[in-house]
């Protein structure tokens, strides 16, 4: 009696575990949708045991209503278990809410759907970009967050000081591009806002898996304060070239003096060189005269 039991028992847990992972499988995929990231490959599950039973079976897989995998019986280890798998080599975002399904038929049965599952596409965004750049003085700061190449359409907030000073109602614009090429999403978000010595965050939140990034610069900035260092800036920079220029005419005139000076000293030198040389040759006409009149005498 023990061989039969233990026979009984193991074929009853064997149901057991199809029935329940059939169970648990199928509602799995009908009642909720599969994430796939974009640009990496994804498996679609479907088990239907009840093709084990049948002759000459044959599965295709649709998406929507187009055929996009057919399944005639060559693969045996799908007849063996009944397990129908898709594999995607790539998701694409363009697939997004697509309802794929799974067509099981045989020979003299009618064509059944199998399983049903939709498929939901998402990609993650790259860390925002913050960037600010001071106003003039008493006006507004306009802060920049720039993030793309994710999907969906992602939620953009701006939290000052962490959420504890309110973000002032129409000071945020968002732009948000669709790419024709990949299909994903880039957006670019600007706040305009008074601040002083404030925390700014940038937040973006992707919708399908509820994740967010952030960026926070800390902007410390005062109107008033900018304006008077650049007026002494500006003061500072006015009468340093003053003094440059003083000085500069200065030399140049110390310069002129000395050039002057200078010729005036070679004149000199010159004129008593011309009068020593005349007094010598004075003197010599003489001593010539002097001897001729001895040698007459």
């Amino acid at each position: 009696m023990r061989g039969p039991l233990w026979r009984i028992q193991l074929l009853f847990s064997f149901f057991f575990f199809f029935f329940f992972f059939f169970f648990t499988i199928c509602n799995t995929l009908d009642g909720e949708c599969v994430l796939g990231i974009v640009g990496q490959p994804l498996r679609l599950s479907c088990f239907y045991p009840d093709a084990l039973a049948l002759a000459d079976v044959s599965a295709e897989w649709r998406r929507n209503e187009d055929e996009v995998a057919r399944d005639d019986g060559d693969d045996d280890d799908a007849l063996r278990t009944g397990n129908f798998t898709l594999r995607l080599p790539a998701v694409d975002a363009r697939e997004d809410n697509a309802s794929y399904s799974v067509i099981v038929s045989s020979r003299g049965n009618a064509s059944v759907e199998a399983c049903r599952l939709c498929l939901r596409v998402t990609a993650p965004f790259s860390p925002p970009e913050l960037t600010w750049e001071p106003a003039a003085a008493d006006a507004p700061s306009v802060f920049q967050c720039d993030t793309g190449g994710g999907f969906p359409e992602p939620v953009v907030s701006w939290l000052i000081d962490e959420g504890v000073r309110e973000v002032p109602e129409g000071s945020v614009e968002t732009l948000v591009e669709l790419r024709p090429d990949s299909h994903l999403y880039y957006v670019t978000s600007y706040l305009t806002v008074n601040v002083t010595d404030t925390n700014v965050s940038c937040v973006v939140r992707n919708t399908a898996t509820n994740l967010s990034l952030a960026s926070t610069t800390h902007a410390v900035w005062h109107g008033p304060v900018v304006t008077r260092a650049t007026d002494a800036l500006w003061v500072f920079s006015t009468a340093l070239c003053v003094v440059v220029g003083a000085m500069v005419a200065v030399g140049l005139a110390y310069q002129i003096h000395l050039d002057r000076v200078s010729k005036m000293k070679k004149q000199v030198l010159s004129r008593r060189n011309r009068g020593y040389r005349r007094r010598q040759h004075t003197e010599e006409t003489e001593a010539v005269m002097f001897e001729s009149c001895e040698s007459n005498v």
